[in-house]
Parts: structure tokens; C-alpha cells; sequence
């Protein structure tokens, strides 16, 4: 019932009942559009692409955008470029003093910042196309090409992926804008979930219908899935509070003299950098198998087969590295601790016991880095996790994916930052949130 009435409440406030529909229908749109295939490819055909993407890499790529790229679809490359581009423009915006003017800039600053990163997108997006051009035709058999193998097909693709990819950009902006969450984070994550039931009832098939295991194990991986999404949900919710102490402000203007004011935290999340780390390193994982696969040799080929499997102990071993690496790099670069100390100064604050300035920087951090080991520790955990499933519960891999990783960090990551959205709604209406009872509160005079 408390349920229910939570969701009554949602319904009665007109702006955020509009801004859900609204973000209903346009995802709607998008997952439609992953099931167009592109002109000129016999969708009866694509047997192959679908077997190639059950696993490996590329069917991680696959997991992220839905099934579109299995489905030779006009979003085959969905919003992956722009996540690059984003990804690229932020890394620059550390050594390109233009970027770093940009940044300081406020509202017309980030506009232009965000063009710089669309027109990247497209750049992205036309060096990506042709790739999966000609990954189709080494995949599928001749047939399934009614134009052939002819530059007008090709070149025709290549501009359908990239208005593809940009017209996805389009939708999970206007989704920010206009709907509910973060539009681009929504249609990745929809794109996961769009993956799901099919995963379960494969691995549900081969558990009951084949004897391996049973309805037993159906219930414990179940069991399992549960705590690890709970673990991150931990892992994103989780922050150090560090006190902050604001001197009281005289009737003059002035601060009195050890007189203490308010006092409020600092939140310094266990796993500031987010899912980027596991982004990053799977970016570099792609290089071993480029690297080698320019080589006929034994070592070179053992090499690739060991980085092309997710589920190998060696790939893991070397993602995990990489991702306790990225997450103090990329900490580092997105906690300005400096900054944060200077705004304290300005602002008449200080941490008890510590002195402004140059040492309440120094002390942030010490703390960041301090707990930024056990947070990039259990990120590399969760990334690795399907592996673990895999070689001790013989899990299939379609499944696995969805026992950690980017999949479900990006789930749980995107579902936290939703609810909050619709939670400061119902709140800011006098009505409970979504993680208490939906009964009216009585408004504050």
C-alpha cells in the first residue's frame, strides 16, 4: 500500500508526471530504432553477427547498445562514440589551457564545451562506421549485402550510423532537459536491461531443461545477484563525512572571535570516479589484441587469444590492475582538493583541528587517498566478478555480465541517480520520498 500511494503521489504532481512520459517515449523511440536494420542488409542474415557477439568483446559492446549492434541496426554504434568523445574532451581539458578557460566560464562555457564534444562525436563516429562496414562483410556471408560490397552501400552505412549516433545524442539530451535522469545514462542502461530477460531465461534453459543444476542453482545465482547489487549500491552510496566548522557571522558583518556557527560535512565518496575506471581500462584492453594481431607469430596469437576472452584469469588479472591504477588517476583529476580548500577559506570555514589553507588541502588529500584504495580494491572486485561466476558456478556468459562490471555499476549507478531526481520532487510537494512512506507530510509554515 505504501508502495502504491508513493506512486499516487507521483502522478499528482503535473511537472514530474510529464517529465516521466516524456522520458517513457523517448527511450521507447530509441529502442525502436535499435531494431531498424541498415538499408541494404537482409535482416534474415544475421545469424552470424548474433553468434559473433555472444561473448568476448564484443559482446560487451553488444550489451551496450541494446542489441543494435548484433542487429546490423541504424543505431548499431549507439551512444558509445559520444561517450569517447566525452571521455576525450575531459582528459584534454587537463592540458589544453582553452578547455581549462572553458571550464571556469559557467553556463557558456559548458555550451561550447558541449559542442566541442558533439562535432568530436561525429569525428568519432566516421572513423567507427567504416570499421563496422567492414566488419559485417568479414561476418556475414554475400548474400545478405542486396547492394553488394559497392562504396555507395558503404559510404550510405557510414553517414546512417553517424545520424544514427547523433540523433541518439539528440534523444538522451533532450531526455536530460525535458524528462526525468540523465538522458545518456538512460539509454545506456536501458540498452542493458533491453539484454536481460533473454540472458535469464538462457541461463534458466540451460539449468533446468538440460539437468545442469536445477531450480537449486537458478535460486542461488539469483541469491548472489542480489548481494553483489547491494554491494554496489554500497559502493556508490558510501562517503567519508569529513566535519566543517562556519564561523557566525557578527551583526557588523564580521566573524566573532571564537564563537562557532553551523557545522556541516564534507562528502568524499569511497568511489569518486564512478564507473570511468572500468571505461578506461577496458579502452586499453582493446590494445594488446590490435598490437598482436599485426603479428602471424605463436607468442603473439596466444597473447591475443588470452585478451580477447573477458572471462580469462589473465585479462581479469590485468583489468583489475588497471583499474585501481585509473581510479587514483582519474580521482585525482576530478577532486580538485585545492580548490575545495580555497573555497572554504573564502567562505569562513575550516575543519576542526586543521588549519586553512595549504594544510586543509593537504589533509583532504591524505583522506581521498586514503580511502580511495579500498574503493578502487572493491570497484576492481565488482569488475571482475563475472569471471568469478563464471569459472566457479559454470554461469553462462550472457549472465555473468550482468554479476558486475560496467553493466551493472552503470545499472544501480543510473536507478540511484533517477530515484533522487523523482525523490527531490516529491519531497520539495510535502510528500514522502520513494524510500519512506507516501503519505502527505504536513507542508512547513
Amino acid at each position: 500500500m505504501k508502495f502504491i500511494n508513493t506512486i499516487k503521489n507521483i502522478w499528482k504532481i503535473e511537472e514530474l508526471k510529464s517529465r516521466i512520459l516524456v522520458t517513457l517515449g523517448l527511450l521507447l523511440v530509441y529502442r525502436f530504432g535499435a531494431q531498424i536494420v541498415l538499408p541494404g542488409i537482409d535482416a534474415s542474415q544475421l545469424s552470424n553477427l548474433a553468434s559473433q557477439t555472444d561473448s568476448g568483446l564484443l559482446g560487451l559492446l553488444n550489451a551496450f547498445t541494446g542489441g543494435a549492434f548484433s542487429n546490423a541496426s541504424v543505431f548499431a554504434l549507439g551512444i558509445m562514440p559520444y561517450i569517447s568523445a566525452s571521455i576525450v574532451v575531459q582528459l584534454m581539458g587537463i592540458a589544453i589551457p582553452y578547455l581549462q578557460k572553458l571550464q571556469k566560464e559557467g553556463e557558456s562555457g559548458r555550451r561550447k564545451i558541449n559542442q566541442i564534444t558533439r562535432w568530436l562525436t561525429i569525428a568519432i563516429t566516421l572513423v567507427q562506421g567504416p570499421g563496422y562496414i567492414y566488419n559485417l562483410f568479414a561476418t556475414l556471408p554475400q548474400g545478405a549485402f542486396l547492394l553488394g560490397d559497392t562504396i555507395t552501400f558503404v559510404a550510405s552505412s557510414v553517414v546512417i550510423l553517424t545520424t544514427g549516433t547523433i540523433f541518439a545524442m539528440w534523444l538522451g539530451e533532450k531526455i536530460t532537459d525535458k524528462g526525468i535522469g540523465n538522458g545518456i545514462s538512460l539509454l545506456i542502461m536501458v540498452g542493458i536491461i533491453a539484454r536481460l530477460p533473454l540472458a535469464f531465461m538462457q541461463e534458466f534453459a540451460s539449468r533446468v531443461f538440460e539437468s545442469n543444476g536445477g531450480l537449486i542453482m537458478i535460486l542461488i545465482e539469483l541469491v548472489i545477484w542480489f548481494a553483489i547489487i547491494m554491494a554496489a549500491v554500497m559502493l556508490v552510496m558510501a562517503v567519508r563525512q569529513i566535519p566543517v566548522q562556519y564561523a557566525r557571522r557578527s551583526a557588523s558583518g564580521g566573524y566573532e572571535k571564537n564563537v562557532f556557527g553551523s557545522r556541516q560535512y564534507i562528502p568524499l565518496k569511497l568511489n569518486a570516479s564512478g564507473v570511468m575506471p572500468i571505461i578506461f581500462a577496458q579502452a586499453i584492453m582493446f590494445i594488446p589484441m590490435a598490437v598482436v594481431g599485426l603479428s602471424d607469430s605463436d607468442t603473439a596469437q596466444g597473447v591475443a587469444t588470452a585478451f580477447s576472452d573477458i572471462f580469462g584469469f589473465w585479462y581479469n588479472l590485468v583489468f583489475a590492475l588497471l583499474i585501481i591504477v585509473f581510479t587514483y588517476f582519474y580521482t585525482a583529476i576530478t577532486v580538485p582538493t585545492n580548490k575545495m580548500a580555497d573555497d572554504l577559506k573564502r567562505s569562513g570555514g575550516f575543519i576542526p583541528g586543521i588549519r586553512p589553507g595549504t594544510e586543509t588541502a593537504e589533509f583532504l588529500d591524505r583522506v581521498m587517498s586514503q580511502i580511495t584504495l579500498p574503493g578502487s580494491i572493491f570497484l576492481a572486485l565488482i569488475a571482475v566478478f563475472p569471471a568469478i561466476v563464471v569459472s566457479l558456478l559454470g554461469v553462462q556468459q550472457g549472465w555473468a555480465l550482468f554479476f558486475g562490471g560496467t553493466s551493472l555499476l552503470i545499472m544501480v549507478g543510473v536507478a540511484i541517480d533517477t530515484m533522487q531526481q523523482v525523490n527531490s520532487y516529491l519531497l520539495n510537494r510535502h510528500y514522502d520520498g520513494l524510500m519512506k512512506s507516501g503519505k502527505n507530510r504536513k507542508a512547513v509554515a
